[in-house]
């Protein structure tokens, strides 16, 4: 049986090993953020933007030490765990989950960060097109905004529930509202319409996770093909009469979407902009 390593707060574990204790601050409030990269060609995709996200979200939650997750922190003890699990000719999914460590209830005993840091093979080419995404409204929860809706945070109630709703109805993914009825996201990324010309996507003040792809592909859209991108609110009632509509996350890259409910949408926009992925 293979012998599969992560890393914890700077130690070299295997993946069965108990380091968690009841107290741990993520596993009882969630108190904790995360990153989910991608590993291609012998680097993180877009380590940049992931860094920025990460440790401006540890400074909203009053995190100490964010200076030390920096890039080459991330990169060096990613590399680290490649070559000790043996994946040096694979494409990976990278992820990083950074705590309050210490307990306490609300009330934290220490503003101390500890981190886990995983990575595992992931089958993925973002130019890949494939057969489109079949999406549908999920209406059962919806998705409050508020200053720390757009991070990366360890509390997904909404999203557990979205999934369960996906998979109970048969669909690939799922449209989540925020609390005013309009378009928040998916389940694991966020939405772009294109209607009238327009590029849409649901502006971070809108409850959406402040996705690294979602910035890189708005950029694209503007700077290479010349679009109007515009962050706002999205009815929900513009996506039956969209031109076309993908997802986006960091992992996936571009997602176009086939079909959602009774719409059937092409992909010539979604095809221009993977053209760009690197």
């Amino acid at each position: 049986m293979r012998v599969v390593y992560f890393n914890f707060n700077g130690e070299l574990v295997v993946e069965n090993k108990e380091i968690l204790s009841v107290g741990n601050r993520s596993f009882r409030y969630g108190d904790a953020l995360f990153e989910t990269m991608l590993w291609k060609d012998g680097k993180i995709r877009n380590l940049n933007a992931h860094v920025k996200r990460l440790q401006h979200s540890m400074e909203v939650l009053k995190l100490q030490d964010v200076p030390k997750f920096n890039a080459e922190f991330i990169e060096n003890h990613t590399q680290q765990l490649i070559t000790k699990n043996g994946y040096q000719n694979a494409d990976l999914k990278v992820r990083l989950q950074v705590y309050r460590d210490g307990e306490g209830a609300y009330g934290p005993l220490t503003n101390k960060p500890g981190y886990i840091l995983e990575v595992s093979p992931f089958d993925v080419d973002l130019k890949t097109n494939h057969s489109g995404l079949i999406l549908d409204l999920y209406t059962e929860q919806i998705k409050p905004f508020s200053g720390v809706s757009s991070l990366k945070s360890s509390n997904a109630l909404v999203y557990v529930l979205a999934s369960n709703y996906r998979k109970n109805i048969g669909v690939d993914d799922v449209v989540i509202l925020n609390q005013e009825g309009m378009v928040c996201e998916t389940i694991q990324s966020n939405i772009f319409v294109l209607y009238d010309n327009k590029l849409y996507t649901p502006a971070l003040n809108q409850g959406c996770i402040a996705g690294t792809m979602r910035a890189h592909v708005i950029d694209l859209a503007r700077n290479h093909l010349g679009l109007e991108v515009i962050e706002a609110k999205i009815d929900p009632k513009v996506l039956e009469v969209a031109e076309e509509m993908f997802l986006t996350n960091a992992l996936r890259g571009i997602q176009w979407v086939v079909g959602y409910k009774k719409r059937r949408f092409f992909n010539v926009l979604s095809k221009k902009l993977q053209k760009y992925l690197d």
